[in-house]
């Protein structure tokens, strides 16, 4: 068993760390708070893997490829989420 195969506690930590860096990169009022940022960082994690797959690069090399992963996934999940909620800014 490789160190950086994750189980669903480690993805779920993952997942919070990398929504929580895209949620310091993006600022925006939407999906915020500690479920928020594990659900756009998990959530993000799929996307990035997805999109990283789909395009040749494959898996994601070890923690800090598969946080980079989650990371790009979760920015653009995020800024998909501020373009759909455009409440206007008090």
């Amino acid at each position: 068993m490789d160190f950086f195969d994750l189980d669903p506690i480690g993805w779920a930590l993952l997942g919070f760390v990398a929504g929580g860096l895209s949620s310091w990169l993006i600022r925006g009022r939407a999906a915020r708070g500690c479920l928020a940022n594990i659900l756009v960082g998990v959530l993000g994690g799929l996307i990035g893997g997805t999109i990283a797959k789909s395009t040749g690069f494959g898996d994601a090399g070890g923690f800090l490829g598969s946080l980079f992963v989650a990371l790009f996934g979760s920015v653009l999940l995020r800024l998909a989420i501020e373009f759909v909620d455009r409440r206007p800014h008090r």
